[in-house]
This record gives C-alpha cells, structure tokens and sequence, in this order.
C-alpha cells in the first residue's frame, strides 16, 4: 500500500513568503515578538481560519497530545507522521514553525480552524506513480 504525499506546509499561501523575512529579520520566528508583526495573524487566519492567539485561546480536548509543544525533528516527526511536511528545502524545521504548530494541529485534528482545500492528484498529475511514469517516460525517450 502506497502512503499519500504529504501536504507541505510551506505551499499554503503566505507561509513561504513569511518564510524568506523571517530570514532577513528574525525576530520575526520569536512567538513572542508575534505582536511586531501582523502579517502572522493575516496568513494564519487565511490559511487555517484562526490566528496563532485566537489558537491559543482555544481549550484544548482532554487527550491532547501537546504536538504543538515539541521541538526540532519530534516535531517534524510527529506532524509527518499526521500526514504533514513542516520542513523546509533543506529538511530542518520551518523557521517559523512555532507560529504554526498549534494553529495546524487544531485544524488538521478539528478541533478548531480549517484546512485549506487540497485536491487529489489527477491521473496526468504527479501522485503515488510519479516514478513509474518517469521511469516509463525515460524509457520511451531512449528508445527513440
């Protein structure tokens, strides 16, 4: 059985642009520096439908597992083992993956928030046979 790709967090909109200026300034990756900056509750709102504070806000189920408290690579584990990539070209966690987290782990569990909407790979789009595809494609390119 094939496991589905994993949904990156950095194609939602937004979340890569914010990426790149908390490189330039960052400050910006400081959860407590989050009010110098409202372009952070402006993309979470859009992407899940609730700002990082509103998330905050929210209690919690009684069986939370507390994903949003975790560091580093547990972290990254434990959101790829839920079907997400919070990583980001180089493998290590997103910069600003601390203003995420918990916005993410309410509305991928609803519990509070949205996803956005993700449509399912078509039979032309890259899916569970991307390699199969190319593999054939490469194939038929050397034959000619």
């Amino acid at each position: 059985m094939t496991q589905a790709p994993l949904r990156r967090l950095i194609d939602l909109p937004g979340i890569d642009a914010l990426e790149m200026k908390a490189l330039m300034k960052p400050r910006m990756a400081d959860p407590d520096e989050r009010h110098e900056f409202p372009e952070i509750d402006e993309a979470a709102k859009a992407v899940f439908g609730l700002t990082p504070e509103e998330a905050e806000a929210i209690a919690l189920p009684d069986d939370w597992d507390g994903i949003d408290r975790l560091e580093g690579f547990d972290l990254t584990d434990a959101f790829e083992a839920e079907g997400w990539d919070v990583t980001d070209s180089k493998r290590k966690p997103l910069r600003m993956i601390r203003h995420w987290a918990l916005p993410l782990a309410l509305a991928m569990r609803g519990a509070a928030g949205e996803l956005p909407f993700a449509p399912e790979p078509g039979p032309d789009e890259p899916g569970d046979d991307w390699g199969a595809k190319m593999a054939a494609e490469a194939t038929r390119f050397r034959k000619r």
